[in-house]
């Protein structure tokens, strides 16, 4: 008996393997790959700019369009403040926010913030770690944005 309870055993622990680890509840990262990547944006120059038609640019922009362009993703970008911005990620209308972002910002709390890509000098001199907001527990696609930033690490203004 115990042999046959150690085999079902067995089997429900591969079962619980068969999907993507690590996982993303809403499934963001299989619904962006080949799909569109819904993106908030507030502009800090320079790392992100908004021109008055809504089209943004910017570093952080840059970044965002060759991430989406290696899971083969559309960018839909929504031009916002931060705090607009972060209510709808908390809702699960964006995948991801950016506009200058740092380390110490006090969305820490409401969003996953990426591992920071870049560390440049702020205005008094101290260093900043620039990072991203992605949807808290959305694990899998956190962990592709932050494999595709270290590869792309060292951005500077």
């Amino acid at each position: 008996m115990r042999p046959v309870l150690a085999g079902i055993v067995g089997l429900l622990l591969l079962t619980g393997c068969a999907g993507r680890f690590p996982a993303d509840p809403e499934g963001t990262l299989d619904r962006v790959e080949g799909g569109v990547l819904r993106v908030g944006v507030s502009a800090h120059s320079p790392w992100t700019e908004v021109a008055p038609d809504g089209a943004p640019t910017g570093l952080e922009v840059d970044l965002v369009t060759e991430f989406a362009e290696s899971l083969d993703a559309d960018v839909e970008w929504t031009a916002s403040g931060e705090e607009d911005l972060m209510a709808q990620l908390d809702r699960s209308e964006l995948d991801l926010v950016i506009g200058g972002l740092t380390a110490a910002s006090p969305w820490a709390e409401h969003s996953a913030l990426t591992y920071p890509y870049t560390t440049v000098p702020g205005a008094d001199g101290a260093p900043q770690a620039h990072v991203m907001a992605a949807p808290m527990g959305e694990n899998a696609f956190l962990v592709a944005l932050e494999t595709f930033l270290l590869e792309h690490k060292d951005v500077q203004p």
